[in-house]
């Protein structure tokens, strides 16, 4: 299976090469596209790979300037959802091949402005459903569907000899057939028998992967045993704290997360525990708490936030949370001062300084600890894999033997199928329970000028009453290309117009990191009625005298985003409303209006996109796939998941004789799982 398929010509080799179906196997795995895979036009999301099945409208070609380049093809298609211009590069004849009528499978990359740039060869919706004589193959430019579907033909007699690495009763007990059997079906017209088959492949291997990986952990790195409430100085801090200083009762998901945490402190192996909390359930009182439990044991805490934004927010939460208690809390981000940062590392370095809030400034080289015991890491899914583990190694001893209990937090809802795929390794607690007195978000579609106007007045009536507002923009300054209201024009023209009455200021990640704080700042202390922003509020942002937010542009954001960024407001006492203008035959902002509920929301964005852009794949280090769909295959992941758990639990290194080719098949796919994560 590993020997060389051949392909004619040295741009069909390239094209191989890039595809990755260079050998037999690589071919053989390389199946037909399944057009259940395709979209409506109506749920394409901005940067986000997908296939659709359209009728093309009109077509013609168009000179481009760059020299040596052919006419550039743009046509206007479109399904039952709606229109879509596409645009295809360097391929003047298919002015001809694709007359108005053809119904065509594109496969690319959505864009602005309604735009879809083809990435692979476009075969009508004819041939495909033609028989098995044209096969719809992912394709690269050098390299036709009819061509792979020449080499497969040539190739196809060699998956009789592929071996199976999956025992035989792991597949009589899911109905799977065999490896070969699997390989020949999916040529061959049987697409979901082999797409089943190689997709509880793919969700078995990361599966035993990331089980492998946290039982070696439990036994191979130690970590502080934080348990009980101290014998030092600080004994019975957390305790204290909860009764002296906390200015609310804890809900119950807090209280039974708090124990959950607390338990994990107190083992002598690290907690790598993610905590995934509705917008303003109080993650960051459990955060506090078990870092207060390392201080109480003597020990220091740092928490690492992926924004200067948040992380000053959560300085500034800690302190207030902290009150009179004598905590030495200091924050480092890059625009710390020089002189200041020097004295806190050598404070950090002596064990002086307790407790460091910051940003990725945290984990450069001369960040060092005198007994770091606990790391707490906000909205993990924004750091890389590597930056996620640096803190690690801040740790007391060698940081083969020694590692800091670790919580990483998200505001961001994940489905359990996702969680089980990035975040398997991880012990998972929810907090879905807001505080008492919390109203919820009355949220409303708009469009239109008439809708602008009530919405403008709207917001005039709340500051009227003295409460504020956020004014939420995709971009920071205008451009043709972009046919989005931006914040920095935006800013100008409602400062000048509809709020000239009101004290209106500006935040965008462009400005420097003391000029958003600036803003913040005033905003907080009401100095500010109107915060005309990006998504650089999205996080970490707490003003509960904010009560009404405009969404510019709202189809431009996933679902999540969108919870994210409404939950800066309803944070008080008062009722709150959110107004998204954007189209409202909007599937996710139908969705959006009609649910507060974060992980509804999560589901339904889950079925909306898949799996792939929901959580940043790269960015989190999860697999890739090529046969397993979420959440279609969620019920086929709980089998993958149990069937590892029980084999590791039998034997954990694989080392028995039929597991050997599974642990040669897993060590294989975990290599490709890794060039992955390295790639982020």
């Amino acid at each position: 299976m590993e020997e060389t398929a051949s392909y004619p010509g040295r741009k069909a080799k390239e094209a191989a090469e890039h595809l990755g179906i260079t050998t037999v196997g690589g071919l053989l795995h390389h199946l037909p596209r399944d057009r259940r895979e395709a979209r409506t036009v109506s749920t394409l999301v901005v940067g986000e790979q997908a296939t659709v099945v359209v009728e093309v409208r009109s077509i013609s070609s168009r000179p481009v300037r760059r020299r040596g380049m052919r006419p550039l093809v743009e046509a206007l298609v479109a399904d039952e959802t709606g229109p879509l211009q596409v645009t295809f590069f360097n391929q003047p004849w298919l002015v001809k091949r694709y007359p108005p009528g053809t119904r065509l499978v594109l496969h690319g990359t959505y864009e602005l402005r309604n735009r879809f740039r083809v990435s692979s060869h476009a075969p009508t919706a004819d041939e495909i459903g033609a028989g098995d004589e044209v096969a719809h193959y992912p394709t690269a430019e050098g390299l036709s569907s009819t061509q792979i579907l020449a080499a497969v033909r040539e190739h196809l007699g060699a998956a009789r000899l592929a071996p199976d690495p999956l025992p035989g009763r792991l597949r009589a007990r899911h109905r799977l057939p065999d490896l070969p059997s699997a390989l020949i079906a999916g040529h061959s017209g049987q697409l979901e028998e082999a797409r089943r088959r190689l997709a509880f492949d793919e969700l078995f291997y990361v599966q035993l992967d990331l089980l492998r990986r946290r039982s070696r952990r439990a036994i191979e790195v130690g970590a502080p045993a934080l348990e009980g409430e101290g014998d030092g100085p600080q004994s019975g801090l957390v305790e204290r704290w909860k009764s002296e200083q906390l200015p609310f009762n804890l809900t119950s998901d807090q209280e039974r997360a708090l124990g959950v945490v607390l338990s994990d402190l107190g083992r002598s192996h690290p907690m790598q525990r993610l905590l995934m909390g509705e917008v303003g359930s109080g993650k960051t009182v459990i955060a506090l708490a078990a870092m207060l439990r390392a201080v109480e044991h003597g020990q220091q805490a740092a928490m690492m936030a992926p924004t200067e934004t948040l992380a000053n927010q959560h300085f500034a939460t800690l302190q207030t949370l902290i009150g009179s208690l004598n905590i030495p809390i200091a924050l480092l981000t890059g625009s710390t001062p020089a002189a200041r940062r020097r004295d806190m590392l050598g404070k950090l370095a002596s064990g002086e300084l307790a407790i460091i809030v910051g940003t990725h400034a945290l984990i450069e080289d001369d960040v060092l600890f005198d007994r770091l015991a606990v790391v707490v890491v906000d909205e993990q899914h924004r750091f890389g894999v590597r930056q996620r583990s640096a803190l690690d190694a801040k740790a007391a001893g060698s940081p083969r033997e020694s590692a800091p209990h670790v919580l990483h937090m998200t505001a961001t809802p994940i489905p359990r199928t996702l969680a089980l795929l990035g975040y398997g390794d991880l012990d998972v607690t929810e907090l879905r329970e807001l505080p008492k007195g919390r109203k919820p978000i009355q949220t409303h579609l708009a469009s239109g000028e008439r809708d602008r106007a009530r919405a403008y007045e709207r917001i005039r009536e709340e500051l009227r009453e003295g409460r504020q507002a956020f004014v939420v923009c995709p971009l920071v300054e205008e451009s043709e290309a972009l046919q989005a209201r931006a914040a920095s024009a935006e800013f100008e023209r409602l400062e000048a117009g509809e709020f000239e009455d009101f004290r209106v200021a500006l935040m965008h990640g462009q400005m420097r990191p003391a000029e958003k704080a600036a803003a913040m700042a005033a905003f907080a202390a009401g100095e500010v009625d109107v915060l005309v922003a990006t998504t650089v509020i999205e996080v970490g942002v707490d003003v509960p005298n904010a009560t009404v937010m405009l969404i510019e542009n709202a189809e431009r954001y996933g679902l999540s985003q969108l919870h994210q960024l409404r939950g800066r407001i309803g944070r008080g006492e008062h009722a709150s409303t959110c107004l998204c203008f954007g189209p409202k035959e909007s599937e996710r902002l139908t969705a959006f209006a009609a649910h507060n509920d974060g992980f509804k929301l999560a589901e339904i964005d889950l079925q909306l996109r898949g799996e792939g852009e929901l959580t940043g794949t790269r960015q989190s280090g999860m697999a890739a796939f090529r046969f397993a769909v979420m959440p279609d295959d969620g019920e086929l992941l709980e089998r993958a998941r149990l069937s590892a758990r029980e084999i590791l639990e039998q034997d954990p290194e694989l080392e028995m004789a039929e597991h050997v080719p599974l642990r040669e098949a897993l060590e294989r796919a975990r290599g490709e799982m890794t060039a992955i994560a390295i790639a982020a």
